[in-house]
């Protein structure tokens, strides 16, 4: 048995001392991580496929013969602002409850909702119900960020962490580009009538939810919750069970694990509390936070939302092309996660995402230097597009990425919830009513100053990581940010040299040590 417990402490359950944590963290990379990715992560392409399809579909749904009595600015306008307002009310809502009643109870919850809601939409007769369903979408995907993060980071060994958690929330740009060929497809009334096509894009979004919805049965609850919550017991046989069937994948027994911690286990975790851990005992990762997510918001906004209507007014591309350059856009969006994501956990993160904010920022402000030179055609600032979203794509990733790891475990899903809702907010709210009369006016210096705003702000976020980013590559959740549950001043690691055994007696928020510098990636 890996946990032991003592008699119940006042008020707080029982104390246990465990290696829970130390024995998934070094854990191999094995087929049961694939299913965790397969399983939690692909929910992000359903993200993308959602927003793309309803933007390109917007024109359709507003001809005669649709099946809606609906205008293209109710879509892109109303029923876009409620998507976002549903997420942001979403991730707060589900976010308390995840880290109340576990993470798998919520994601498999929040992804039902999505499911039910989608189809629904598929079947809409009148603007009500349309712009209902379409708030209820976007309640079901922001609860899973806040139950999808948080489950991920707990159950990916500390030496992957980084790259699984930025190529999940990449994938995002994956269900773009999908979206916007199955658009292509679904639109044409050659193939499908004008009343149908439109319903089959929704619908088809809801048979890849329940194929995931199926998946998820076999992701457990994370065992890092299960701890603090009193079921060490459970906790034990889901690690137990992990291990053996990597044992018999690796055809060799498992290291010995390095750490142990001990804990006050805990019903519950009472909102203030959360509150203000997140802003009194760590308010510089607070600003962190909050600087990584709203230039990454803004960012985003300068380029993407008024990306059809330049190309359209300066460069007279057809409307109905502008869907082939955002694809190759979102590509570039999803290469940057994918191919730079190992160096955040090899190179560091404060390196990787001040350098990605940073880089993006100043390739934004050069392509708004070459278009108000009159420089770039429209195939070339989409190439410089790509050059800023490879890197920017990255740099939001690891947004997500740093404010599930770095506050404690009990307020983790909450923390991932109110900087998801703020940015979300910020990118759907402030940004398109900024970016959106500047890009429209016609005028070559507004559409330079909406980039101007978004380089700025994104530079402004890169020194900030450089400055607070914590380095958090290769290091348990639980030495990033100590748990509240862990017992004051006993927090203890056993490992086998005693450099490490020594190090992590004192308390503090420091919690279990590390595995030794050469150990790590």
């Amino acid at each position: 048995m890996s946990t032991s417990a003592e008699a119940p402490s006042p008020g707080n359950g029982r104390t246990i001392t465990t290696n829970i944590p130390a024995r998934l963290d070094r854990l191999p990379w094995s087929r049961w991580h694939w299913t965790i990715v397969i399983g939690l992560g692909t929910v992000w392409i359903l993200d993308g496929l959602e927003v793309t399809v309803v933007g390109n579909i917007a024109g359709r749904l507003s001809e005669p013969g649709s099946g809606l009595a609906i205008s293209s600015g109710q879509i892109t306008g109303m029923a876009a602002a409620l998507y976002v307002a549903g997420a942001c009310a979403g991730a707060l809502f589900w976010g308390r409850l995840t880290d109340r009643f576990g993470r798998k109870n919520l994601f498999m919850i929040t992804l039902a909702v999505y499911l039910a809601a989608t189809a629904l939409t598929a079947v809409s007769f009148a603007p009500w119900w349309f712009f209902l369903f379409r708030f209820l979408t976007g309640f079901g995907i922001g609860g899973e960020y806040a139950a999808i993060n948080s489950a991920i980071d707990e159950l990916i060994p500390a030496k992957y962490r980084g790259r699984v958690d930025l190529m999940i929330n990449g994938s995002f740009w994956l269900g773009a580009v999908g979206g916007s060929l199955l658009s292509i497809v679904a639109l044409n009334t050659n193939l499908l009538p004008a009343n149908l096509g439109w319903r089959l894009t929704f619908a088809l979004g809801a048979v890849v939810a329940l194929v995931i919805l199926l998946v998820r049965r076999h992701v457990p609850e994370s065992p890092r919750w299960l701890l603090i919550h009193g079921r060490d017991r459970e906790a034990e046989e889901i690690v137990t069970g992990i291990e053996q069937r990597i044992e018999a994948e690796q055809g060799e027994p498992l290291a010995a694990p390095e750490g142990e911690l001990e804990i006050h286990q805990r019903k519950e975790i009472r909102f203030l509390e959360i509150a203000r851990t997140i802003f009194a005992d760590y308010p510089k990762r607070a600003t962190l936070g909050f600087s990584l997510f709203i230039g990454q918001a803004f960012l985003y906004n300068a380029i993407t939302f008024g990306f059809g209507a330049i190309l359209t007014k300066f460069f007279h591309v057809p409307a109905d092309h502008t869907g082939y350059y955002f694809a190759v856009i979102a590509i570039g969006n999803f290469c940057g996660p994918l191919l730079l994501g190992k160096l955040f956990d090899t190179v560091g993160r404060r390196a990787m995402i001040s350098s990605t904010y940073l880089l993006s920022g100043l390739l934004l402000f050069g392509t708004a230097w070459l278009f108000d030179r009159g420089s770039l055609s429209a195939s070339t600032l989409t190439a410089c597009w790509c050059a800023v979203l490879f890197f920017a794509s990255a740099g939001a990733s690891s947004a997500y990425l740093t404010v599930s790891e770095i506050f404690p475990m009990e307020t983790r899903a909450m923390s991932i919830a109110f900087f998801y809702a703020l940015g979300t907010a910020a990118g759907g709210i402030s940004g398109p009513l900024l970016f959106a009369d500047l890009t429209n006016t016609g005028k070559v210096g507004d559409t330079v100053l909406a980039f101007q705003i978004g380089a700025t702000l994104m530079c402004l976020a890169g020194l900030v990581a450089a400055a607070l980013a914590v380095r958090a590559e290769g290091r348990s959740l639980e030495d990033i940010a100590r748990p509240l549950s862990a017992a004051a001043n006993k927090a203890k690691t056993a490992t086998r040299n005693a450099r490490a055994a020594g190090s992590t007696r004192g308390g503090g928020r420091q919690g279990p040590t590390a595995p030794p510098a050469a150990s790590r990636p």
